[in-house]
């Protein structure tokens, strides 16, 4: 990307493409970007460092970015080590600089970096504190939870810039970068922010109030231009409102019994006027855009099939995530399969259960081994439930 986002402020991230699971848990086949900027100034402000495996050529575009000048604060926004790798090494390399940090993020600092002592080499900061640069001042805003316990965002008035931590991020490299913003980036949310609805309304509510020209996230591209179409999606998101009219169907099968009624579920919904459906094979699939998509749309049908008097491992492990990921506000259906005792359908619905305004359709679906002409009328039925 171009490296100058203003005449002042310079972008020194990096992108890898080697990685192969980002957080060891989502695929990344775009690769990740680990953003870094450079404000300069009367004082110069490095703002986040990136992950140590780019630590060498993080280093270098900071060099590069500073010519010859020495930086006088770093701003640690998020002491996940994706962003904060090299925040020991940069301090032993410039002996002037200070660290600025909330206070929850000085506490971790001696824990990730046991060997280093930060005594008298720290800012700590907290909502409405500023930071003058000369002419350009940084204004702090508390983001707890968004999507750890000690996140920081900052507000520079003059560029009317918010760096925004992993809010607004999104997966892939910079360099594999395309127009379709929200796909990566609905991905991400749901998985990584995804259980912190409330907490990304109270920042939402918060950047509200500013004037905010460019968005400079801790993944993804600098967004500017017309904010608004970010800002509503994030406002869905995180209100745990629907995106997209629809029907998502999830499935978990052994031996293609219930992906065969999953299928054909799926076919009776469109013909029943489902405006989208969506269909995942959870056995196969990528489980973050699974969790993705049952986000997205207001109604989902879950079919699975029964296993050690319980439910097939991958459905429950799709519903335990969606479990500690707040899912909320949602219409479901459910289809079980047995071939001689039936018990998919109860730990489903248990787990549903526990869920916040989940509204679960009749009727419920049992199937056995394999589907008949005799079930089909119950999958109409369900399928008539579902479409509208």
């Amino acid at each position: 990307m171009n490296t100058e986002i203003t005449n002042s402020i310079r972008y020194i991230g990096v992108d890898d493409l080697d990685i192969d699971l980002f957080e060891s848990q989502y695929v990344v086949p775009e690769g990740m970007s680990y953003n870094s900027y450079l404000i300069l100034d009367e004082k110069i402000a490095v703002m986040d460092t990136a992950d140590r495996r780019k630590a060498a050529e993080w280093h270098k575009n900071l060099l590069a970015a500073l010519d010859g000048r020495k930086p006088d604060y770093l701003v640690v926004h998020h002491m996940e080590p994706d962003h904060a790798a090299m925040v020991a090494q940069l301090t032993e390399e410039f002996p002037q600089l200070t660290v600025v940090l909330s206070a929850a993020a000085l506490k971790m600092l001696g824990q990730f970096f046991e060997h280093t002592d930060f005594t008298g080499r720290t800012l700590t900061v907290k909502e409405g504190d500023t930071l003058s640069l000369g002419s350009h001042q940084l204004s702090f805003i508390a983001a707890p939870m968004v999507h750890w316990p000690e996140v920081l965002m900052s507000y520079e008035s003059q560029e009317k810039v918010l760096f925004s931590a992993d809010a607004f991020g999104k997966f892939g490299a910079l360099v594999n970068e395309t127009d379709d913003w929200a796909c990566e980036a609905r991905r991400y949310y749901f998985n990584i922010c995804g259980k912190y609805g409330t907490q990304v309304q109270n920042v939402l509510r918060k950047a509200a109030a500013l004037d905010i020209r460019t968005i400079c996230p801790l993944h993804g591209p600098v967004l500017s231009g017309d904010l608004t179409p970010y800002l509503n999606l994030y406002n869905t998101w995180s209100l745990y409102e629907p995106e997209t009219e629809g029907v998502f169907v999830a499935y978990a099968s052994i031996h293609g019994g219930t992906a065969a009624a999953a299928q054909r579920l799926a076919e009776m919904l469109r013909q029943a006027g489902a405006q989208k459906v969506a269909i995942s094979d959870l056995t196969r699939d990528d489980m973050a855009e699974a969790i993705e998509d049952a986000f997205r749309y207001p109604r989902m049908i879950v079919c699975a099939s029964s296993y050690d008097a319980g439910v097939f491992p991958v459905m429950h492990d799709f519903l335990f995530h969606l479990q500690i990921k707040n899912y909320q506000k949602r219409r479901v259906g459910i289809l079980e399969n047995g071939s001689w005792a039936p018990s998919a359908g109860k730990v489903m619905r248990t787990m549903l259960e526990g869920m916040k305004e989940i509204d679960i359709a009749e009727p419920v679906v049992t199937i056995r081994s394999r589907m008949k002409e005799t079930d089909l009328p119950a999958l109409q039925a369900l399928a008539e439930a579902m479409a509208k």
